[in-house]
């Protein structure tokens, strides 16, 4: 998967449902974990602009399997390629523009720092990569996503 997909217009091009898979690397703890399951980004339920992302699956950690899931808003950004994104209770998370194809954001959280890196490679596969680093983490988090239908 060589080089970067650019994208005009985020939230057209996030809209739908995807396939997720996720691999979970504790870096201090030498441990791994997955998560498997789908992320559909649609209309926001109470209306309004952008897209609800809702992500649900199961997380597999130290041998047990339970479900697991999250809600993100990403809301238009400035122009078509830019995106905020925001928790479920529209706390403020990262900015996200993928005009050029690949964007890093910074999300800091108490003392640790969560870095990502998302990567477009084409109309219908994207990946994050998040660096977790801090006195509490010390992760690595790798997410691919491919479209459904």
């Amino acid at each position: 998967m060589a080089g970067f997909w650019p994208v005009d217009d985020v939230l057209a091009f996030l809209a739908g449902g995807w396939h997720v898979e996720r691999s979970v690397r504790d870096l201090a703890g030498a441990e791994e974990g997955s998560f498997s399951g789908t992320t559909v980004f649609g209309a926001p339920e109470e209306g309004g602009a952008g897209l609800l992302h809702h992500e649900s699956g199961t997380f597999v950690w130290r041998g047990a399997a339970r479900p697991a899931e999250r809600t993100l808003r990403f809301l238009p950004g400035g122009r078509p390629g830019l995106a905020d994104v925001r928790f479920a209770d529209g706390r403020p998370f990262h900015d996200l523009d993928l005009t050029s194809g690949r964007h890093v954001a910074d999300h800091p959280c108490a003392a640790d720092l969560y870095r990502g890196e998302f990567t477009v490679f084409d109309a219908d596969r994207w990946r994050t990569v998040w660096r977790v680093g801090g006195p509490a983490k010390d992760l690595v988090l790798t997410t691919d996503y491919t479209r459904t239908g």
